[in-house]
């Protein structure tokens, strides 16, 4: 009779790969929810039938290529001479009415000049 020791089984290496393919998904999922660049705000006020203000109107009606203030053409080079006489005071409010067929970066744009050029306090009607 001949006696043979007892098979041990092979032990098997352990695959990498579901660990790798858990790292990459990891990858992806951090990779979509970072923010890579800073967020720029614009501070604005959302006109409301409660508030109101006193003195001279000061609605600039925004368009795709045009502004009017208070009903009348104005370029934007000259819109800050003809709202001069209209405040009295650099913190005073200045209404922005975007018209149907103007885009968001008009308005963007505008308020981001407004502020630029000393106005600080923009409100933004329908």
């Amino acid at each position: 009779m001949i006696i043979t020791p007892p098979i041990r089984p092979r032990r098997r290496k352990p695959s990498l790969t579901p660990m790798i393919d858990v790292v990459f998904l990891l990858l992806v999922f951090f990779m979509l929810a970072a923010r890579f660049g800073g967020l720029d705000a614009i501070e604005t006020q959302i006109g409301s039938s409660g508030a109101g203000y006193s003195g001279a109107p000061r609605l600039i009606t925004v368009g795709p290529d045009s502004l009017t203030l208070n009903g009348q053409p104005v370029s934007r080079a000259t819109l800050i001479e003809a709202l001069a006489p209209l405040m009295t005071s650099k913190d005073d409010i200045v209404v922005l009415r975007p018209t149907e067929d103007a885009t968001t970066q008009d308005l963007i744009s505008l308020i981001t000049w407004l502020n630029q050029s000393g106005l600080p306090n923009i409100t933004v009607v329908e």
